[in-house]
């Protein structure tokens, strides 16, 4: 019985050293993520703003076994589909020069809703 209870003791012992790895490695690769993140809203922030158009909030999500680049712009009075396209048309090839992202994601940009 002591030997079982060992074992269990050095079992637990093991995967709470491995759950706090995968925590710590975890937190290192969402802040990894969120700097690459940062470089990508200082790229391309300039360039929305010759189009007077907002950078609200960039994100990298996994939905349904998909990574996705989520871009949300906004503008003072609202985007139409036009500006969403022309903005697009700007922002992916400065997302394709910077490459910060190595796995493959699809590359979502959008206009903030707006409630009435």
């Amino acid at each position: 019985f002591l030997n079982i209870s060992c074992y269990n003791q050095s079992i637990r012992k093991e995967w709470a050293i491995n759950w706090t790895t995968f925590i710590i490695e975890k937190e290192v690769c969402d802040f990894k993520m969120q700097e690459k993140l940062e470089r990508i809203k200082n790229a391309i922030t300039k360039p929305m703003e010759e189009l007077s158009i907002i950078v609200d909030d960039i994100v990298y999500e996994s939905e349904n076994g998909y990574n996705f680049l989520k871009i949300t712009l906004d503008k003072v009075n609202g985007l139409d589909i036009d500006a969403v396209v022309e903005a697009t048309n700007v922002i992916n090839p400065i997302i394709d020069e910077l490459d910060l992202i190595d796995e493959e994601y699809i590359l979502d940009i959008s206009s903030k809703e707006r409630g009435n």
